[in-house]
């Protein structure tokens, strides 16, 4: 099996993670594949920890709860490529793009890394239920404001992001529904990709 590149979307919460991790172990334990994990959520906190000029200009937005200027993102998601990802990995992207503008660089970035087949898994989960989710894991930031504010904001950035791909050439994106138990998300997961 040739490597492969996946993009992941999913609402805070709607399991995004844990289904990235399932699906890593199968393609290794399957196929003996490596994958490059390039989650943009682990390069803030990276960077949030340096204490440099720039974690405390990103720790400023990040608490007033705004998102990420495109161009560092960019800049995180490219750093990530060019320091792991080979031609024999597979390359799986979470949390990046999450603007139409990323994906554009995206498309961009796939043509240079000679990627031509890419993957999309959106993980759909409703509101009612990414705020239930989200409001059980009990971190301080999420509070009904403002996790309404984060689903009305991946509503107008986020699935715009993944919809640039719609009609793209070797882009395929398979909608699978969250709001089953792990186990079936995964089984669906791989049952869509064809494995």
């Amino acid at each position: 099996m040739q490597p492969q590149t996946f993009v992941f979307f999913g609402i805070a919460g709607g399991g995004k993670g844990t289904q990235i991790k399932l699906l890593t172990d199968f393609l290794n334990n399957k196929y003996e594949l490596e994958s490059v994990y390039a989650g943009t959520g682990e390069g803030f906190r990276q960077m949030i920890n340096s204490d440099s000029y720039t974690s405390t200009l990103v720790k400023e937005k990040m608490a007033r709860g705004e998102y990420i200027d495109d161009f560092l993102t960019n800049a995180i998601f490219t750093n990530m490529l060019t320091s792991s990802l080979t031609l024999n990995k597979n390359l799986i992207a979470d949390g990046y793009p999450r603007t139409v503008p990323q994906s554009e660089v995206f498309f961009n970035m796939m043509k240079f890394f000679k990627r031509d087949e890419v993957k999309i898994v959106y993980i759909e989960v409703g509101k009612e239920e990414s705020m239930k989710r989200n409001l059980l894991r009990g971190r301080a930031d999420d509070t009904e404001e403002g996790l309404n504010k984060r689903f009305d904001e991946y509503m107008n950035k986020v699935i715009p992001a993944m919809n640039f791909f719609k009609d793209k050439e070797n882009y395929k994106i398979y909608t699978i529904n969250g709001e089953q138990s792990v186990d079936d998300v995964h089984k669906d997961i791989i049952k869509a990709l064809g494995y």
